[in-house]
């Protein structure tokens, strides 16, 4: 989600001594979104990273913890909910496969107080990236934690049709996660195996 991170990334495939391929999905809404951008000293500096907290968060307030892919992180940081929200951290999940465990494991950990955990996507339930993540995050996250899904019911398409319903459902999505006084609804329903 940030030009170091995609600097990073073709960096360290591009030393890999066993060529394998790669696939980056992105949107191209990012391209020209300024709180998208990278300092110079970030390319210069550091590597990729799977797992992106959330800078400069409160961790011991924290009661839930949104994970996310792409560009809805920036849909969640810039909502009015987010202004003052201490209880929510983001974290972004920079890569789907290999499943980033450990770092996940450390995320949820960096919050004693942490009662549950949402995998939010602005796709349907039945498209983008939570029918891999939501089986593993379930395996992986210790058992006194709530696990659920926000985001839009399954579809047969992607879209919703109409630019104002888009919009009307995405405010939904996003509103729903930043608030942490609603414990996670299994909206719109759970799947098997599912907590």
């Amino acid at each position: 989600t940030t030009p170091a991170q995609y600097f990073h990334l073709l960096r360290r495939q591009a030393r890999i001594a066993k060529q394998r391929p790669l696939v980056i999905m992105t949107p191209k809404s990012l391209l020209r979104l300024s709180q998208a951008a990278s300092a110079v000293q970030e390319l210069a500096e550091g590597r990729f990273q799977p797992v992106l907290p959330e800078p400069d968060h409160q961790h011991d307030q924290v009661t839930r913890l949104v994970l996310c892919s792409g560009k809805i992180y920036y849909d969640l940081i810039g909502h009015a909910a987010r202004q003052g929200n201490e209880r929510v951290a983001i974290g972004r999940v920079e890569l789907l496969y290999p499943f980033p465990q450990a770092e996940i494991l450390e995320l949820v950990a960096a919050y004693p107080r942490l009662r549950e955990v949402a995998w939010v996507q602005e796709e349907p339930r039945n498209m983008g990236a939570r029918a891999f993540m939501s089986p593993r995050l379930l395996q992986v996250l210790p058992q006194d934690l709530q696990f659920g899904y926000i985001g839009r019911p399954e579809r047969a398409a992607s879209g919703e049709g109409y630019p104002i319903a888009h919009a009307i459902e995405q405010d939904r999505i996003v509103s729903t996660a930043l608030d942490a006084s609603e414990p996670i609804s299994q909206y719109p329903r759970k799947l098997p195996g599912e907590r």
